[in-house]
């Protein structure tokens, strides 16, 4: 079912809005935009008649479509599409002001422990001393400086080689909303990043541009590359997870290691320190089950 063609001119402006004021990804633009063109198609009248009933009765309809996230995520869509709608006089009132998605059960994320990340990074540096090709050193320097710096599998592959300071050892990162901050490097990635840079002219071609990480070809890192690296790297490790785990495994560490959550919080880059802090419960329970097979009176 096609979408109204006034709908479709307020959402493709509402997009470009989004992208060029709030630094959103494509990715995300065009996931407001689908989840805007189901309500319009549910709804199949004017913006200007959408009222709050009709709002709750579409995202009712689509409860059976998508998990807890997915819901809250079309609330946003549409809370910010009619918020704009309002400040362009589209709307008198905002509909969407009181629209709620229903509450997500937080899953606390795998975490690998320390020794299997310790693990998987000696059997990465280890392929380097076996192999001595540049894709080794890429994938070891990948796999080091994902667990250093609790970077994201887009943010390593959109990394320049301007933003690596390895005097300094940091690196600055863009990430959502296109903010910028910078995180330190531990010695290991530091070395590992040193010696792929050393050997990175042997496979980069002009298409990798001023990329620090390059695809076998030479072309710039694609993130599903990257992803296929680390889940073959972990598995060889013997506890196979994917990207996100090894950032989730920085972050847990360091609070483990007695890092304050303000200082992880802006490492990870998060906007909210409530997103962070699902990382104290994960050391919590990590804790707790050491407590409770060690000592004499758990």
């Amino acid at each position: 079912m096609s979408v109204d063609a006034g709908w479709e001119a307020l959402i493709e402006d509402y997009g470009r809005l989004i992208e060029l004021e709030q630094g959103l990804s494509p990715h995300t633009v065009r996931a407001y935009a689908a989840d805007l063109r189901s309500l319009a198609r549910h709804v199949a009248r004017p913006v200007s008649r959408v009222t709050l009933p009709v709002l709750r009765a579409w995202l009712a309809a689509e409860a059976d479509c998508g998990s807890a996230a997915t819901l809250q995520r079309r609330v946003a869509s549409v809370r910010g599409f009619f918020r704009w709608a309002v400040r362009e006089g589209l709307v008198q009132d905002d509909p969407a002001v009181r629209l709620r998605a229903p509450r997500r059960h937080r899953h606390l994320p795998t975490v690998p422990g320390a020794e299997a990340v310790n693990e998987t990074l000696a059997a990465a540096e280890a392929r380097v001393g076996d192999q001595d090709d540049a894709v080794a050193r890429r994938d070891h320097a990948l796999l080091e400086l994902l667990y250093s710096s609790g970077l994201r599998i887009s943010e390593l592959c959109q990394l320049r080689l301007s933003q690596v300071d390895l005097t300094r050892g940091v690196v600055r990162v863009r990430g959502k909303g296109d903010k910028e901050r910078t995180v330190p490097v531990g010695l290991p990635a530091l070395r590992a990043l040193e010696a792929w840079l050393g050997h990175r002219d042997e496979l980069a071609r002009a298409a990798a541009g001023d990329r620090v990480f390059v695809g076998a070809r030479g072309g710039v890192l694609d993130p599903r590359v990257a992803r296929r690296v680390v889940h073959a790297a972990t598995r060889a490790g013997g506890e196979e997870v994917g990207p996100h785990a090894l950032r989730h495994a920085m972050a847990t560490h360091l609070l483990e290691g007695g890092a304050d959550l303000r200082s992880v919080q802006e490492m990870l880059g998060h906007a909210s320190v409530a997103t962070t802090q699902v990382y104290t419960h994960v050391s919590n329970d990590r804790l707790r089950s050491a407590y409770q097979r060690a000592h004499p009176r758990a």
